[in-house]
């Protein structure tokens, strides 16, 4: 047996070998497609039967399809006169003979599953004037040592890669690839980019070109942003990716789970930055940060070399099934090679050799061929081991049977239960891994009678099914309304937002909110990712118009605005702020309600004019307050002071908006002093209040409840009771604050406006005086508060009046003296007035 370096030597003695090598992003493929198509034929090898359907598409754009030809294990394009070959490295018909033969990335010869290949490849085929090698740095040291005459080319990185950390899946930037090892993984990150980022392309190695090529497109015309993919990104495809994402730095190899190699992180992240536009890579979701070594590995593109090669026997012996088997077991003929470890070929060969059976029927060197080429079946749907070798006898029996093929009746079997279009993505996938299967078998030379229609009629099939899975995940991945607003978002596009006279808002057709006011609302009809990119877009759109809203409020007229009994701002037909608690409880704090993408000038300009309406109405309803202030203050330290106690009674009126009660006021015994200081304010003082007249008008006095409400932060301020009324059931028990802010006072269930309840006392008072009978002042007292005899005779009660008969038997009114009085429930203290009028009045006394 010839040494296989003998056989290398002698086959490299007839052309130029280099070895064209670098980091991913330099050029590599696009240098040996070039080299390729300069010589009157070639051959390339590719990875990845996606890529090698890229290239051919190439081929077939610059060279015309008469001269392309395209052979994978499922497809074989390959016309009379076709001078260049694109194939899968395990496809190459190396035996045809080219003038430019090219493997490309070289440096899977080290992969434990698929190594031996591209080893083998690496010793053995040559084009015969020009052969290419492209991949990692890493392989130089091997190739100088298995093939010395090679010629090396280094290729630069055209861009920068550099390591951005760890980023949420909603911080990735636009144009990112997110990296999963299984198609789990990858589901499940396109499922969580669509809730919140509106949609990704996947990619993964099982997809058949079509769907491949398509959801490829969709992230390339930008209808997407993200793309989520298995390693199979690494191998070459070209994608416009900005930025790589790694999902987990770990994969399950086929044996075993294990950390991802500093070279098979840059492979991958190395997709990121085209030509001359620089790239960077990082970790998402739960995977481990990597080391600062591998780090720095990866941007500076530094690599442990590879130091051996896999390696299985292609010299093989079919005199027998054991010799097969034997040749195959053979040990590497030299240093540096390993023997790659079984592949489901070798283990479907070893469990079929010992079947009896098949035995039999492989008695000839033809037939143990026949065997070996059943056995290279590939599995790709995976079958467990047992279904797989079961599925190669099967076809190895009807090979070896009387017609020598497939049954047509039993292939099309196999392939119809497959031509069905309906499923979920997995179910679809599962089929297309099936037909590619049959579409595989359909290519074999002489494993069917009419092998042309039965590869259309896989081909056909596996289109279908291909058409349906990208519609599915597309479906199931894409939000293509989300999408189009965010990209148009990240573009600054300008946004199509119509408006309508009721504030509906609609974007492309789509009635997406309302504007009322300042504030604008979503309809209902949006969840998830959408209802935030539309809520994104309406804001964008309607910026002008929240600005001219902005500037007309600010300009409005007083008359234009309105305060309602609840305490919110009306313009326009819509409430644009409410009142809460301010410093005071004359002095409110205006709230603007407006979204927050109202800001700077205009903002500050409408707030600012709610405020000093709010000011003037202040002022002109509550004049005499104001007036009281003002006097008080501007009194304060001058001759004409007023007495430290009137002093504390304005205060007190003040914060009491504009009523106290008397029984809750320590006044002495001569209060005319204290009444002639404030008598010029309108401070009226009665035997049950103080309070200022002008405030019962029923704008001031709704004015002052609506204040006490907000100063107090009642939720539900009850309602005002009506105009004109002198006195009401105080059935809704509104709080007694409430009711003195509005000019009442709560007097046995009743509510009272504070002058009638003077006007009584007067009234009672007089008719004492003038000896007027019970009877006699009824009609006239009923009339004062509006009430029911009985409900007044309860009111004369509680406020200390009886009934006593006088000579001649007549009923009278009289008050009862303390000692009769019934006792009021109300605090026996009166609270401490902590106002500094108060102290200093206190002092005073005290002298």
């Amino acid at each position: 047996m010839i040494p296989n370096r003998t056989k290398v030597e002698a086959a490299a003695a007839g052309g130029r070998i280099t070895a064209v090598l670098g980091p991913t992003n330099t050029g590599k493929t696009h240098y040996a497609i070039e080299r390729m198509l300069a010589h009157r034929s070639g051959m390339i090898g590719l990875p990845l039967r996606l890529l090698a359907r890229e290239v051919y598409d190439k081929g077939v754009r610059l060279k015309g399809a008469s001269l392309s030809a395209l052979i994978t294990g499922e497809e074989k394009i390959v016309p009379p006169n076709a001078k260049y070959f694109v194939c899968t490295v395990e496809a190459m018909p190396v035996d045809i003979g080219t003038a430019f033969l090219a493997v490309d990335e070289i440096q899977l010869c080290a992969d434990p599953e698929r190594g031996h290949v591209f080893t083998d490849r690496l010793l053995h085929a040559r084009g015969e004037e020009e052969t290419a090698f492209l991949g990692a740095d890493t392989m130089r040291g091997a190739i100088q040592r298995f093939v010395p005459r090679t010629y090396f080319m280094s290729r630069e990185r055209f861009s920068d890669l550099a390591y951005t950390g760890s980023k949420k899946l909603t911080r990735l930037p636009r144009r990112s690839a997110v990296v999963g090892f299984s198609a789990d993984d990858v589901y499940g990150i396109a499922e969580l980019i669509r809730g919140q980022r509106g949609g990704a392309a996947v990619v993964l190695g099982a997809l058949s070109p079509r769907t491949r090529n398509a959801q490829v497109a969709l992230y390339q015309s930008g209808d997407v942003d993200f793309l989520v993919a298995t390693d199979a990104i690494g191998m070459g495809l070209n994608m416009d990716v900005d930025h790589v994402a790694f999902s987990a730095l770990e994969k399950f190899d086929g044996f075993t789970t294990r950390a991802l190699k500093p070279e098979e992180i840059g492979q991958i992240a190395g997709r990121a930055g085209r030509h001359m536009n620089d790239g960077t890579f990082g970790i998402t979701g739960d995977a481990e940060v990597p080391d600062p070594e591998t780090v720095a590995r990866v941007e500076g593109h530094r690599y442990e070399p590879v130091r051996v090669l896999q390696w299985r026997n292609s010299a093989l012996s079919f005199q027998s099934i054991e010799a097969l088997a034997a040749s195959l077991d053979e040990p590497p003929p030299m240093r540096g090679l390993v023997k790659a470890r079984p592949a489901s070929d070798l283990i479907a060969l070893r469990v079929l050799g010992e079947q009896s059976e098949v035995r039999d029927r492989a008695h000839a060197p033809a037939r143990v061929r026949l065997l070996w080429d059943a056995c290279q079946l590939p599995d790709f749907h995976k079958l467990s081991s047992d279904e797989h070798v079961r599925l190669v006898r099967t076809i190895f029996f009807y090979l070896t049977g009387d017609e020598g093929v497939l049954p047509e009746d039993w292939f099309a079997k196999q392939i119809a239960r497959l031509d069905v279009t309906e499923g979920d993505v997995a179910t679809l996938s599962g089929r297309l891994a099936q037909v590619r299967t049959w579409t595989y078998a359909a290519h074999r030379p002489g494993w069917v009678k009419d092998s042309a229609h039965w590869q259309a009629q896989t081909r056909a099939i596996e289109d279908r099914l291909s058409d349906a899975l990208h519609e599915k995940l597309t479906q199931r991945f894409i939000d293509f309304r989300t999408s189009v607003l965010m990209r148009q978002l990240a573009r600054d596009d300008a946004i199509d937002v119509v408006l309508d006279d009721s504030g509906g808002v609609a974007i492309g057709g789509e009635v997406v909110g309302k504007l009322d006011g300042f504030h604008f609302s979503q309809a209902d009809s949006a969840a998830g990712i959408h209802e935030r990119a539309l809520r994104a877009a309406a804001m964008k759109g309607l910026e002008g118009e929240f600005f001219a809203r902005a500037r007309k409020l600010a300009n409005a007229a007083d008359a234009d605005i309105t305060l309602s009994e609840h305490g919110r701002f009306w313009w326009d037909g819509t409430v644009v702020g409410r009142l809460a608690a301010g410093p005071s409880p004359l002095t409110p704090t205006v709230m603007f309600l407006a979204d927050e993408n109202l800001k700077g000038s205009p903002r500050e300009a409408a707030q600012r004019r709610l405020e000093e309406w709010l000011a003037a109405r202040i002022s002109a309803k509550l004049e005499p307050l104001r007036m009281l202030q003002t006097g008080v203050d501007a009194k304060a330290g001058t001759t004409d002071a007023m007495p430290a106690q009137a002093r504390g009674i304005a205060h007190q009126l003040c914060e009491n908006f504009g009523s106290l009660e008397v029984a809750r006021v320590v006044l002495p015994a001569d209060r005319r002093p204290i009444m002639r200081a404030l008598r010029p304010y309108g401070v009226w003082f009665g035997r049950h209040s103080i309070y200022l007249q002008k405030l019962l008008r029923p704008d001031a006095a709704g004015l002052l409840a609506l204040l006490w409400g907000v100063w107090t932060k009642l939720e539900n301020v009850p309602a005002l009771p009506r105009p004109g009324l002198t006195s009401f059931v105080n059935d809704a028990a509104a709080p007694e604050g409430f009711l003195a802010a509005a000019g009442f006072r709560a007097v046995a269930g009743r509510a009272i406006r504070l002058d009638m309840l003077e006007r009584l006392e007067e009234t009672l008072a007089k008719g004492t005086v003038e000896g007027a009978t019970a009877e006699g002042l009824l009609p006239k007292l009923v009339s004062l508060l509006g009430c029911t005899n009985d409900e007044l005779h309860e009111v004369l009660a509680a406020i200390g009046w009886h009934e006593t008969h006088v000579a001649g038997g007549h009923k009278v009114w009289r008050r009862r003296n303390k000692r009769e009085q019934p006792r009021r429930k109300v605090r026996e203290t009166p609270p401490r007035d902590v106002s500094p009028f108060a102290e200093l009045a206190s002092l005073i006394d005290a002298k």
